[in-house]
């Protein structure tokens, strides 16, 4: 009886320590977490934006593109996601890969209602090639030491409770 409730005390604290993969589509946990150097991009008045200013914060690289129908479908709620985790816990790149001026880009935000993002660009496609990204809409997440836990291959809806309760967890 004695080995028995040490065997389920043992199973109960192996289990709670377990990062198992939470039921989100198209969410991939990396293994190893990833550091990259020199990831840099530009804002919408063409200064450069260095991911490591912003460590000690969640950070989201969501890659996209206008003529992207899934890109668009899933903008508003990634905006949506900025405001639920506010800008002192999660910092949201939207960045474009595409070759558009701003005009187009802001016209995107506007028809879409987009008020908690602005425009990032990688129009040269560094960051595209650096990161092997295989198509739009990617989503790169970094912890708060600026590395790369997951990535989201596709679009979700980023105002789902699994992944808001997944994401507040890494925080």
């Amino acid at each position: 009886m004695k080995l028995l409730t040490i065997f389920i005390y043992l199973l109960t604290i192996n289990f709670g320590f377990t990062a198992e993969k939470p039921d989100i589509k198209n969410l991939i946990l990396t293994k190893n977490s990833k550091v990259y150097e020199d990831v840099i991009f530009k804002d919408a008045n063409q200064k450069d934006v260095d991911l490591l200013d912003y460590k000690g914060k969640l950070v989201i690289l969501n890659f996209w593109a206008t003529w992207c129908a899934p890109c668009k479908d899933e903008m508003p709620s990634l905006d949506n996601l900025q405001e639920t985790l506010g800008p002192n816990n999660l910092k949201i790149f939207p960045i474009n890969i595409s070759q558009e001026d701003l005009a187009k880009t802001e016209y995107f935000f506007k028809e879409l209602n987009i008020k908690n993002l602005d425009i990032y660009y990688d129009s040269s496609i560094t960051l595209a090639k650096k990161f092997s990204l295989r198509g739009v809409p990617t989503t790169i997440i970094f912890d708060i030491e600026g590395k790369e836990f997951a990535r989201i291959i596709g679009s979700i809806d980023f105002n789902d409770e699994k992944f808001i309760y997944w994401l507040k967890s890494y925080n």
